[in-house]
């Protein structure tokens, strides 16, 4: 894990010097705007995403003849008023494209302002379905929507016996999200969440939801929050004297959330969106460590660092695959030309009315040790 000031500085040389090597070139690069956390108890969501898609990138703009791509990213604090000024401000610059939002609520700040100016929105870090329908046309999703995931752990609790599922979420669009997921899923058997309970975006004020929750004895809990409410709960939970189980949606950030419960870790349950970085039997995640190894010291292999690194792939597949001179409308034409492509072992399917990418979801367990296994 770096600073947040050192990964200020180094992104900031970074984008420099793609800038500077763009001029070496005679070509101008094209800029991608983000806008993600990069303080507050989200940071790491946006760190890891920023430096697996940054990780890409370099790699990408060290091939010759290749028009280099660079990211502009300005922190939002995971605050949607934030992103929303964000946003207008990357548009009046005239990024080429917004790229790796963090997160559902910030997202949906910015989408009606992409929407408005028809700048394309890709690779959201966030499977609301909110920012999937209704269609636009300019908007692509890599990841499978939280409806996925939450389907998968409904289905693997029932699949157990469990059927007294309570659900922790935070009290937000993205929290709603996820909560809607498992509600769908819980009455497609005649199900309801036997208890509910909400926590505020970036707060870690827990102990009502933890007091409501456990007073209903439930089997597990599905948490649909950040790492550090998500930490906070668990922690709490244990404490009072719960022995259930705890599944987590793939936006929580594994790694950061198994950093903050260390040995308390053990047995917590997420899905994931993205192969695993871990298992080498993926040829996406030979390649992706590969890169991180080359890369040295301030590079880390995560879900979230994979996932940007996958993101900013599949754009440059899109880039390629776009007619003439690179424009917005070629860049959109280019990423629905890829129909079921393998990235690695990762399938990206897109189409002129299919902008979501996978529907892949699988469970990964926290170990106690800050492993991840899947």
């Amino acid at each position: 894990m770096i600073s947040r000031r050192h990964f200020s500085l180094a992104t900031g040389a970074a984008a420099l010097g793609g800038f500077q090597l763009a001029r070496a070139q005679g070509d101008v690069p094209l800029v991608l705007g983000q806008s993600a956390p990069f303080t507050g108890p989200a940071a790491q969501l946006g760190i890891q995403f920023h430096q697996g898609a940054k990780l890409f990138l370099d790699q990408y703009n060290a091939q010759p003849g290749r028009r280099n791509v660079v990211i502009k990213n300005l922190d939002d604090g995971y605050e949607p008023d934030r992103c929303a000024a964000n946003t207008q401000k990357l548009i009046e610059e005239d990024v080429f494209a917004l790229f790796g939002y963090i997160g559902t609520p910030t997202s949906m700040a910015a989408l009606p302002l992409a929407v408005k100016e028809k700048v394309p929105f890709i690779a959201p870090f966030t499977g609301a379905m909110s920012l999937r329908e209704p269609f636009h046309r300019n908007v692509f999703h890599l990841r499978a929507s939280y409806n996925d995931e939450t389907a998968l752990i409904v289905k693997q609790l029932t699949h157990l016996g469990l059927k007294k599922i309570a659900v922790f979420y935070q009290n937000d669009a993205y929290g709603k999200a996820g909560l809607d997921g498992v509600t769908l899923a819980l009455s497609q058997q005649d199900l309801k969440p036997v208890a509910l309970a909400t926590v505020e975006r970036n707060s870690v004020d827990v102990a009502p939801a933890v007091k409501s929750i456990t007073a209903a004895r439930p089997d597990a809990v599905v948490q649909v929050g950040a790492y550090k409410a998500c930490a906070a709960f668990i922690r709490q939970a244990r404490k009072a004297g719960y022995g259930g189980t705890f599944f987590n949606v793939s936006f929580v950030g594994t790694q950061a959330l198994a950093d903050e419960l260390g040995k308390e870790g053990a047995g917590v349950m997420v899905t994931q969106v993205v192969p695993s970085p871990y298992n080498p039997a993926n040829a996406i995640t030979r390649e992706f460590s590969e890169a991180v190894k080359k890369a040295g010291a301030g590079t880390s292999a995560n879900f979230s660092s994979m996932e940007g690194y996958l993101a900013a792939k599949v754009l440059t597949e899109g880039l390629r695959r776009a007619p003439g001179k690179a424009s917005r409308d070629g860049l959109i034409a280019g990423l629905e030309s890829i129909d079921r492509q393998q990235f690695g072992g990762f399938e990206v399917s897109f189409s002129a009315r299919n902008h979501v990418a996978s529907k892949f979801v699988e469970l990964s367990m926290l170990t106690g040790d800050g492993r991840v296994r899947t």
